[in-house]
């Protein structure tokens, strides 16, 4: 783990990642029990339908997504945000160009 970025991430300083066709993220700041991500997504991009054992919450910073948790979908702006719980499938789409700020706990160690 790289704790030279505790507890402070310059966004200027950090590396982008595809993580998709037209899905890039950007990990912040975290430590063994929590981690935040920035997610950017181009227009109609999707983040797969997955699942992983992280709580997840995450704020929609920019643009439209369909949200979709546990088979129940739900359109999201800018300002409102989604909660999912560890091991539920979910996924994503952004019906226009966005970011999402996910935070999960504890930390994903796949994406370091």
């Amino acid at each position: 783990m790289n704790s030279e970025r505790l507890p402070y991430a310059r966004d200027s300083e950090l590396p982008w990642h595809e993580a998709g066709p037209g899905v890039r993220r950007k990990v912040l700041c975290y430590d063994d029990r929590m981690m935040m991500v920035r997610v950017a997504f181009e227009d109609g991009a999707k983040g797969v339908e997955h699942s992983h054992p992280h709580l997840q919450c995450s704020y929609v910073e920019s643009g439209v997504f369909e949200i979709t948790i546990e088979g129940r979908t739900e359109r999201l702006t800018a300002g409102d945000s989604f909660l999912a719980p560890p091991n539920a499938a979910h996924s994503a789409t952004a019906i226009e160009a966005g970011t999402l700020v996910d935070v999960f706990a504890p930390m994903r160690e796949d994406f370091v």
